[in-house]
């Protein structure tokens, strides 16, 4: 399987992919917990379809010493008991922000504040910001069809 376009060689989006990862750099210099920022990334990227984004959050989890079961487990964490609290509500979040245009009034309230319980305010800007930011990611790589399984962790930086 060969993606419709090499975002990696072309020009513009090369460009544009700086200008993102620079964004991505604030989030991953923050102090919202790496972990958090990892499951997020991946549970976006599973809503989405994104196998490139599914693969890569995987493996950068996997290599930062993340536990299998609790990846294994993303796509379940309402049932699953190896989130804690302060994870769970950054989940929800994700799960409505990506959500969104299936919402007729965005990310609910109860939504919102129960992840303000467990974040403070630099935390929550970088929450928001790393669902924005896998979001956009997701739709590059799901609108070029690109391959996924290749990635090995740090390839890209």
């Amino acid at each position: 399987m060969e993606a419709r376009l090499n975002l990696f060689e072309n020009a513009v989006a090369t460009k544009v992919f700086r200008h993102i990862n620079s964004a991505g750099k604030a989030v991953s210099d923050s102090t919202l917990p790496h972990a958090t920022q990892e499951l997020v990334k991946l549970r976006a990227s599973q809503i989405n379809g994104c196998g490139m984004c599914t693969d890569m959050h995987t493996k950068d989890a996997l290599a930062a010493g993340e536990d299998v079961q609790r990846l294994l487990l993303v796509s379940a964490w309402r049932e699953a008991t190896v989130f804690t609290e302060a994870e769970r509500a950054a989940l929800a979040l994700t799960e409505e922000g990506t959500r969104i245009a299936d919402a007729a009034g965005g990310v609910p309230d109860e939504v919102w504040e129960n992840a303000a319980k467990h974040f403070d305010e630099d935390q929550l800007a970088a929450l928001v910001t790393t669902i924005a930011l896998i979001n956009m990611y997701n739709r590059f790589n799901v609108l070029v069809q690109q391959p996924a399984g290749d990635y090995r962790p740090g390839m890209f930086g």
